[in-house]
């Protein structure tokens, strides 16, 4: 039996599907198709019935999937801890990151790893969606305020703050006509990150120490935090912004911090699976992602 042949066939039956395992896999999906009929070819015995909407495992593949999958799991992961031993970080390593910290921290240290390690093969995928390690095979995630989860481990690497800024056309309320009450605050014109839950407000502090209240009014909705820094450079309003994404701006006059948003900091952190052992590859892309070398 060929293992790899039983590796595709194992993907296939765990993600259910060609397409899906395809996606996880970054495999071509005929390829995939090829290996398990041949494994079928191979034992004599239909595996996988290929309806027209749905795949479903025949009684034989059920069978094998069940009883393969947690040796070919242990293989894995016994290749893995001899990788981990490697002095040289070497093959593919995926990484899935949030859009606005791969854009603007993420590719400088991507580009420095690809010089330090040209025997690792970089892939850097910008995406805000939730993406899983091990279902979307991907060897480090980076998340933004994680919830708890068993399966995943990691560290903190960066905490941040939101500023809401403006800019420098649009008028800056004075102290006396920002209210402290949630009940009398300001409204102002704004552009709202899409993902922000309606009629929520902004609690900043003041440089000079003192909480304020703003009701942000919506005039434009953009489903990236890239596009609401470009319409408040535009004039159009102001925004609740990561400081990582604007500071540059406020330093150059570009835009102007009205305030800092109130609460516990944003946190970012490095996460992978717990099931797999720490690589040598993904070892040394981590010792990059320290707080020296992330801040902008």
């Amino acid at each position: 039996m060929d293992l790899t042949s039983l590796a595709d066939f194992n993907a296939v039956a765990l993600h259910g599907g060609f397409g899906p395992a395809s996606r996880a896999l970054d495999r071509p999906k005929a390829t995939l198709s090829r290996r398990v009929a041949e494994l079928e070819d191979d034992l004599g015995v239909r595996l996988i019935e290929r309806g027209a909407r749905r795949l479903r495992l025949t009684e034989e593949g059920l069978a094998l999937h069940e009883r393969t999958r947690g040796l070919m799991t242990e293989i894995q992961e016994a290749g893995e801890a001899v990788a981990s031993r490697a002095p040289v970080p070497r093959g593919r390593l995926r990484i899935s990151a949030p859009i606005v910290f791969a854009h603007v921290v993420l590719c400088r240290i991507a580009a420095r790893f690809a010089l330090a390690y040209p025997q690792v093969e970089l892939e850097v995928i910008a995406e805000d969606r939730l993406a899983d390690p091990v279902e979307d095979g991907y060897d480090l995630v980076i998340r933004i305020d994680p919830r708890p989860d068993a399966q995943l481990v990691g560290r903190r690497i960066l905490s941040d703050e939101r500023f809401v800024v403006a800019a420098p056309g649009m008028s800056i309320p004075s102290a006396s006509a920002m209210s402290t009450s949630e009940a009398d605050a300001l409204q102002v014109p704004a552009v709202m990150f899409a993902a922000a839950p309606p009629g929520a407000l902004w609690n900043m502090r003041t440089d000079a120490g003192e909480v304020r209240v703003i009701q942000p009014m919506p005039v434009l909705r953009m489903s990236s935090l890239l596009m609401v820094r470009e319409a408040v450079l535009q004039g159009v309003g102001a925004a609740l912004l990561p400081r990582l994404l604007v500071e540059q701006d406020v330093r150059a006059g570009r835009l102007v911090c009205w305030g800092t948003a109130t609460g516990a900091p944003v946190e970012v952190w490095a996460l992978y699976s717990s099931r797999r052992l720490l690589s040598a590859k993904v070892r040394a892309f981590m010792d990059m992602l320290k707080p020296d070398t992330v801040m902008v």
